[in-house]
């Protein structure tokens, strides 16, 4: 029996070994190359994506733990890259080198998803795995609590 994965909506069958990392399937196989490769032991946070609306790290999880889920990756958060997250990143100018950027706007996404309105506090800890080569933690801070703000005016 075939096994699927639902990425960004639509569905896939796993058609490799399922001990593969879905990081390698969603680059490899789907081009799907926003989602990053960057320590390969779940530590930095540039592979993170959303399983079942859920951060995790890509690089570690096997194709068989994602199987009948839903993947969500930075290509999927808003198609037309109008995700508040994404606006604010551009507004708070965080991008330096970019490549943490797909890890950190998934990671920050799935804190606002489970909490709208969150504290400094509460950001710093849930940003904590993400690391950022260009230090740009401040600025990644700030695009957060305007992200939540923008997106309590949506509701």
């Amino acid at each position: 029996m075939a096994k699927s994965v639902t990425i960004n909506g639509k569905a896939f069958e796993i058609d490799v070994d399922e001990a593969m990392p879905l990081l390698w399937f969603l680059r490899d196989r789907l081009e799907l190359t926003g989602t990053k490769f960057g320590c390969g032991m779940a530590v930095c946070g540039a592979c993170t994506v959303h399983i079942d609306g859920q951060a995790a790290r890509s690089c570690v999880m096997p194709l068989s733990a994602v199987a009948g889920k839903s993947v969500t990756t930075i290509e999927g958060l808003a198609p037309e890259h109008d995700h508040p997250l994404q606006k604010a990143w551009l507004k708070h100018k965080v991008p330096q080198c970019g490549y943490c950027q797909a890890g950190q706007i998934m990671n920050a996404a799935s804190l606002l998803a489970q909490n709208a309105s969150p504290t400094s506090d509460q950001i710093d800890t849930a940003m904590q795995g993400n690391i950022c080569r260009c230090g740009t933690y401040q600025r990644i801070k700030a695009a957060i609590s305007d992200a939540a703000l923008e997106l309590g005016k949506e509701v």
